[in-house]
């Protein structure tokens, strides 16, 4: 019988075949619908699914105990939330550009490194679980909001440079675009508020001697704050189109490069 990882292995595998498949689906312009990009990422979200549901059953608790399984279960968010877009076909070459970043969240969630068993779990209780489930879906909506914006900038820069090109193309509008990617980030937002508000109990509970200078906690707020000074500029001073799509392109690779850095100086959250 296959371990948790080996199922996750086979999901990667799957994930890197799609993201493969992505550079054929954009050479032909986008004017082909994607259909096996989503079935071939429709497997790779069961096995991915298998993977989390044996680790989960074997902690029996929603695992995120460690950060390949932080990392697995931001990946596992991404990819369920494309399958429920993708069911709108304007949306499905989503997956286009979510593949190659689920590829490389999953190449790396797969170093040994990250899997660190423990004798004292660094997350337990079901009001962790739920803290750092919030969370995690915050960031796969932030994800998937860049994963919008490079969309965005793809049809913008074929509309100003290959006129016929975006016309034959099946891609959305950039008005539609623009619009799923506010929305994306607005999820964001709210999921990264509520999972933080429930810090302050889960600080206590821990008895950290300075959790306000913890630096995951620190990065955790900055990153909220950038996203409404995000969505802020978007709404009061007219940062649309090129600007906003980059901004939550920019902002996304931000979180990706950092997290597991802060993760790892957090006295709190790396016991």
């Amino acid at each position: 019988m296959l371990t948790d990882r080996e199922f996750f292995g086979l999901a990667v595998l799957l994930y890197g075949a799609s993201a493969t498949l992505s550079i054929f689906i954009w050479q032909r312009g986008f004017r082909e619908d994607s259909r096996w990009q989503y079935l071939l990422l429709l497997f790779a979200a069961g096995l991915h699914t298998v993977a989390m549901g044996k680790r989960g059953f074997s902690l029996e608790r929603c695992p995120v105990n460690n950060l390949y399984e932080a990392t697995t279960f931001t990946a596992w968010t991404i990819v369920a939330t494309y399958l429920l877009l993708g069911a709108l076909p304007r949306l499905r070459f989503l997956g286009v550009f979510v593949s190659p970043v689920l590829f490389g969240i999953g190449v790396f969630a797969l170093m040994p490194a990250l899997d660190m068993k423990s004798p004292r779990p660094d997350f337990s209780g079901g009001l962790v679980s739920l803290h750092v489930a919030l969370i995690l879906l915050a960031y796969g909506a932030f994800g998937l909001g860049s994963a919008a914006g490079v969309m965005y900038l793809s049809q913008e820069h074929d509309l100003k440079f290959r006129k016929l090109r975006a016309l034959v193309s099946l891609l959305p509008s950039i008005q539609a675009l623009e619009m799923v990617i506010v929305r994306f980030l607005i999820c964001g937002v709210a999921l990264l508020a509520a999972g933080l508000s429930l810090s302050p109990v889960l600080l206590k509970q821990s008895q950290a001697p300075n959790p306000l200078g913890d630096p995951k906690v620190l990065w955790s707020f900055f990153v909220l704050m950038l996203y409404i000074g995000l969505l802020v500029a978007h709404w009061r001073f007219s940062q649309v189109g090129r600007k906003f799509a980059w901004g939550a392109v920019g902002s996304f690779a931000f979180v990706l490069l950092t997290f597991w850095g802060f993760n790892l100086l957090s006295g709190i959250h790396n016991p």
